[in-house]
């Protein structure tokens, strides 16, 4: 029973929350998408959370998406011992980047009045969940060694299945690993909380932007009389008083 409503259930709530959340917040909320950048209130902390805690979740998930997309040359490339061995040590390696770089925003957080003072609930709940979804995938990388492996014999039929709507959860229930579990509730409840909170705005990414002219700027200026001037203000008056 356990298994099933945390490996049956519990995907497809996600999956219906993610979607009319963040269809209802795009349509109806639209304004209230943003990153909320604390940037302009405190930079140097927040560039050396920000790089580490990128660069490790960037690798983690690539790395997870190409197990997911092609399993059989994932374990055909894993074949040769050494190969595995070095993504292993490289995934490992960039999971502690991800973690130091969560540490130092909670930090930033928590020791910059300023930053404290606009620190949400939900903040607060995204901070727990990400820690647990990074703890428990070192964990799972040190006590259950190959991760890379299991995950495209195991989580990526899994996952696959519950995409198609054809739920097979026998595979991933025969895991006893208190970490495997652990580490696919949390991601399924981060998914989950996506619309609610600052994630959202990764899904309204401007990629028009990409192929839209570029905007040219042209100041009309008179450099030259603009600095031997003795006026205290430049050019008429406003009249928008």
């Amino acid at each position: 029973m356990l298994n099933q409503l945390l490996f049956l259930v519990l995907p497809y709530a996600t999956l219906l929350i993610f979607l009319v959340g963040a269809i209802y917040r795009y349509l109806y909320k639209g304004f209230q998408v943003s990153s909320l950048s604390s940037q302009f209130l405190e930079g140097r902390k927040l560039f050396f959370a920000s790089q580490p805690f990128h660069w490790g979740i960037m690798f983690l998930f690539f790395g997870h998406l190409i197990a997911f997309l092609f399993p059989s040359s994932l374990l055909i490339w894993n074949g040769h011992p050494a190969r595995l061995l070095v993504m292993e040590c490289a995934s490992f390696a960039f999971g502690l980047m991800a973690l130091w770089g969560l540490c130092a925003f909670v930090y930033r957080r928590i020791a910059n009045p300023r930053i404290r003072v606009v620190t949400s609930k939900m903040d607060i709940v995204v901070y727990l969940i990400l820690f647990s979804q990074i703890i428990s995938g070192l964990m799972v990388a040190y006590y259950n060694r190959w991760g890379m492996n299991w995950f495209a014999s195991f989580l990526t039929p899994y996952l696959r299945s519950i995409f198609l709507f054809q739920p097979e959860i026998e595979g991933i229930s025969t895991i006893s690993s208190f970490w495997v579990k652990m580490h696919v509730v949390s991601a399924f409840t981060l998914i989950a909380l996506i619309p609610f909170t600052r994630f959202m705005h990764f899904l309204v990414y401007p990629l028009d932007y990409l192929w839209r002219s570029y905007q040219q700027v042209v100041w009309n200026i008179d450099y030259k009389n603009y600095r031997q001037s003795k006026n205290h203000s430049m050019g008429p008056k406003s009249r928008n008083n």
